[in-house]
């Protein structure tokens, strides 16, 4: 009886916990967590709770058990904004004053702030886009330690009360436009926690690397050099029976790795110039896309490939490529595996389900959204998909092969980072403030 008991608490604190961008293996799902379909924030209908958070960032929620963890950037300038919206722009951000780089830990519970740590302050050693921010990168945690990456600024470890652990120094990383380098926007690319490594994936203009620290020391176990062009997508780990790989999405090559050792397993031409979205495991198919026209792919590889397993120029699959399509790929967003789906959302607001065995177009639709874009990807939970618009509104669509729109609920501030889900709540960052909806809450 204490076995099954201890196994059932063990359980349930694993099904609350967030632990990195778009929670465990990047996936953005979390069922079992009765979340409502409509909420109201000026009223404070099934909203458990609102926090103000200082400074700007597009990073997003983590959480481990009854601890939220979130990054920001606090500008001495005040007043700090960014553009949103669909354009063409590629112009960096006129603030270069000094700002205060902060990791913030919050009570799941009630929102109430339960410390914050200041990581760094000084002048940016990077510039950033006039859409993003200083503080793009969302943590990572293992339950023992969390991480928070800022770029140029360094890679931070503490414990969960927030005692300082280690910082590396990874170099001034120079990302921005591929064909006009003196163009810069700044770093987004998350860390992760495998095992006993904090990897980090560093693509810039010059000097492109992977990275795997010693999660305790901060040490480097290993270092892969890369010939790549500036990107902005998280890696992520996807474990198959006959083992775990590292996939890195980028320009020249998607890649997989081997995790504890950084060796190269595989490499995919035909990316776009520019990429941004996650790989994420589509029911054992790696799913890799990015936006930039005119490839924006979507690729399902097979796990398990070696070597150079680029498509031929007549080639849509081959023996490791289960199907591929271009013009279809998202800019921003990453991609949702769900219940025998594949989704993409793009940045204008087109909303793609596929099979995710064949690439089948099961529809196509447009989402009604007020016209700056998506930029945060969706996530699920109970056959209910949660689309986050930078204008603030939230649809929720229902899961399955016919398109559904259940609700538009305005968070009456703008959205960039992509949700969390824990333990009944959904975990809304907006531009100023973040908020906990659950079920039945009165604020």
């Amino acid at each position: 009886m204490i076995r099954v008991g201890a196994f059932l608490l063990a359980f349930t604190a694993a099904a609350q916990n967030w632990p990195s961008f778009r929670g465990n293996g990047a996936a953005g799902v979390a069922d079992g967590n009765q979340l409502p379909v409509a909420w109201n924030v000026s009223q404070g209908t099934n909203i458990a709770w609102k926090t103000p958070i200082p400074g700007l960032a597009h990073s997003s929620p983590i959480v481990w058990g009854d601890r939220v963890f979130v990054t920001t950037a606090v500008s001495s300038r005040g007043g700090e904004n960014f553009k949103r919206g669909l354009y063409g722009e590629g112009d960096a951000s006129d603030d270069r004053s000094v700002q205060q780089w902060k990791l913030l830990c919050l009570n799941r519970k009630t929102g109430a702030m339960m410390w914050e740590r200041l990581a760094y302050q000084g002048v940016p050693k990077e510039k950033r886009h006039i859409k993003a921010t200083y503080a793009n990168a969302t943590p990572a945690t293992d339950g023992e330690i969390v991480v928070a990456f800022f770029g140029s600024q360094g890679l931070y470890a503490y414990n969960l009360d927030g005692q300082a652990l280690w910082r590396r120094d990874l170099g001034r990383i120079d990302a921005g436009a591929y064909d006009l380098p003196d163009y810069e926007w700044g770093t987004a690319s998350s860390p992760i926690v495998y095992r006993d490594l904090v990897i980090v994936q560093c693509d810039q203009q010059k000097g492109s690397f992977l990275a795997a620290l010693d999660r305790k020391t901060g040490k480097t176990v290993w270092r892969a050099e890369r010939d790549e062009l500036p990107s902005w997508g998280t890696p992520t780990i996807v474990s198959s029976k006959a083992r775990d790989e590292l996939v890195a999405n980028a320009s020249n090559f998607i890649r997989g790795y081997d995790p504890l050792t950084g060796k190269e397993l595989w490499r995919l031409g035909g990316s776009s110039k520019i990429t941004a979205p996650t790989p994420i495991d589509a029911g054992g198919l790696i799913v890799v896309a990015s936006g930039r026209r005119p490839e924006a792919p979507i690729f399902a590889v097979h796990t398990g490939a070696s070597g150079n397993i680029t498509l031929a120029a007549d080639q849509t699959r081959n023996s490791a490529v289960a199907w591929s399509k271009t013009q279809r790929g998202p800019y921003m967003p990453t991609p949702l595996f769900y219940r025998g789906i594949l989704y993409v959302l793009g940045n204008a607001g087109i909303f793609d389900a596929y099979d995710f065995q064949t690439g089948r177009e099961i529809y196509r639709q447009r989402i009604p959204h007020q016209g700056s874009g998506f930029s945060a990807s969706p996530v699920a939970s109970d056959g209910r998909i949660y689309l986050s618009s930078e204008d603030g509104d939230i649809f929720v669509v229902s899961s399955g092969e016919h398109f559904e729109l259940l609700r538009t609920n305005s968070m009456e501030d703008p959205v960039m980072a992509t949700p969390a889900i824990s333990g009944g709540l959904l975990l809304v960052r907006t531009q100023h403030a973040l908020y906990a909806i659950a079920s039945g809450s009165k604020q």
